[in-house]
């Protein structure tokens, strides 16, 4: 049986979506991650390889994880496709027939949503194309010359060129949505329409559905009327009620224009009446085709009318001084969204607007300010016999002396592809750094030739260490340390990864700032 599911349950989703990250009981993080790319792939900075979509992958994605921040509902808002208005490019117009077998034109768009039938101006005001000049003269329409830049609410030309085209007003992009949601191929559409009072003008002028705004004239006929005479008050009839069309008759009988001068209501198709209307009919009638704008009106429903199926959601990374769970001197290769991971050690969602996913250590020892663990670097740790703790350096603050790293599973008899090594280095378990060490253990930390102790006496179980005070400025670590250990702020293998991009390495800076855009397509 022949069967489709619409482009609506896409918009539906897309509205869902955004409206679940907002609600109780969701939560969303962006996350960035791989301190350690060309370990993966050597030419992985030159042409990352594509994420994998497995559930091996995505517990790999954890163990090279680093941070997570916080995506609020001000954060995610459908967009669509962003198409800025420039002179001399013909644009589709909006049409409610536009199929396969009825392609508009002139981008040959198989279905509304893939035309060109809406532009963003310099203004950051979005129009809809109602007319682009199409005639049966030309099919294809004209190109525009007269940026729209008016905000009334009846669509209406934009200059005086004459190109034929004519514009409706939605909506303006506000300063706020520009930063956060503003791209290179995707424009937002502002959250919830069907209420916010900024565009509730534009939203209540589209009060009567089925109101008619264009006709087009497909074939213009032959001995029609009078010549050089125009008609008024010619009915369209369908299904709807009140619609009335101006038709022009030129020096040839043939129809030379026809304007929609009463819109009417409820209609759903139409066509005009030329008898009723006054005009003689000729030897060949003229076809129309009536445009019947979206359910409510232009401007009732803007999601359906520009079919926002799209939702972007954004985060800014950047370094806080009195929580720096984003490390810096170390590079980053992968972005990704997780929705509602865990809190470490619970069972409730992560609430925390920004969340370390590292383990970290609080080291002391002769000249641990000058003391250097590289990047990417292995660790280790004799936590009794025969049992080594192994890892590897995302970064080191001499200040504090606190360490953060990553295990995975290169440790414990995996490679990097998830290959299986029949010798690994350190045995088949995968051991913790840890305060509490064994018969024959020791809290030195080893890396390269710098060797480090946990500083044991730092933090409790009743009162963690989460600061350090160092020349009576306090440093405050981001983590909370129990006996010189911080477990990662977020439960490993929790949530979601519902997004995952691979991307070329950046070393972060303590100045930097990442902003990250990421697009869903429902």
């Amino acid at each position: 049986m022949a069967a489709i599911i619409t482009d609506q349950l896409r918009i539906l989703n897309a509205k869902n979506f955004v409206a679940g990250v907002g609600s109780t009981g969701n939560s969303y993080y962006s996350f960035v991650a791989l301190p350690n790319p060309t370990d993966f792939d050597a030419d992985w900075n030159t042409t990352p390889p594509s994420p994998r979509d497995n559930f091996n992958e995505e517990n790999q994605y954890w163990d090279t994880m680093i941070g997570l921040k916080k995506i609020t509902k001000d954060d995610a808002k459908q967009v669509v496709p962003k198409l800025t208005w420039a002179s001399g490019t013909t644009y589709d117009m909006y049409r409610h027939d536009i199929s396969v077998t009825n392609p508009s034109q002139p981008s040959n768009s198989v279905d509304l949503y893939s035309a060109n039938y809406f532009i963003l101006n310099k203004d950051y005001r979005v129009y809809i194309c109602l007319q682009n000049g199409t005639s049966p003269d030309n099919t294809s329409g004209r190109p525009s010359l007269d940026e729209p830049t008016f905000t009334d609410l009846e669509p209406r030309a934009a200059g005086t060129s004459g190109d034929g085209y004519i514009w409706k007003y939605l909506y303006t992009i506000s300063p706020s949505d520009i930063v956060k949601f503003d791209g290179t191929n995707y424009m937002p559409v502002p959250k919830d329409w069907s209420t916010n009072s900024d565009d509730a003008a534009v939203r209540d002028n589209a009060a009567v559905s089925g109101q008619l705004k264009i006709v087009t004239i497909v074939n213009r006929g032959v001995g029609l009327g009078t010549a050089n005479r125009t008609y008024t008050g010619v009915p369209i009839r369908g299904d709807g009620r009140g619609a009335e069309a101006t038709v022009t008759i030129n020096n040839d009988a043939k129809v030379e224009t026809v304007t929609v001068s009463k819109g009417g209501s409820n209609y759903t198709y139409g066509t005009l009446d030329l008898e009723g209307g006054g005009v003689p009919t000729g030897s060949t009638s003229p076809i129309f085709n009536v445009i019947i704008p979206p359910a409510g009106g232009h401007g009732a429903d803007i999601y359906r009318e520009l079919g926002a199926y799209n939702v972007l959601m954004y985060s800014r990374i950047e370094n806080d001084t009195e929580n720096p769970d984003f490390v810096t001197g170390n590079e980053v290769a992968r972005v990704g969204i997780v929705e509602s991971p865990v809190a470490y050690d619970s069972t409730d969602i992560l609430e925390l607007d920004k969340a370390s996913a590292l383990y970290a250590l609080k080291l002391v020892g002769s000249g641990y300010s000058s003391v250097v663990f590289n990047p990417d670097t292995n660790i280790t740790q004799t936590i009794g016999v025969g049992s080594t703790a192994f890892g590897r350096v995302v970064s080191y603050d001499q200040n504090t002396g606190v360490l953060k790293y990553w295990q995975d599973r290169t440790a414990s008899g995996f490679n990097t592809s998830g290959t299986f090594n029949s010798s690994p280095t350190f045995g088949f378990e995968t051991h913790r750094f840890t305060a509490d060490i064994g018969s024959g253990g020791s809290v030195n930390i080893i890396g390269g030739s710098a060797t480090l102790a946990i500083q044991t006496s730092f933090g409790s179980a009743s009162n963690p260490g989460v600061s350090t005070v160092i020349n009576s400025r306090t440093y405050y670590l981001g983590q909370s340390f129990i006996k010189g250990v911080s477990q990662p702020e977020v439960k490993k293998y929790s949530g979601n990864i519902i997004y995952v991009d691979n991307r070329p390495s950046i070393t972060r800076s303590s100045s930097q700032k990442e902003d990250i855009k990421v697009i869903l397509q429902f």
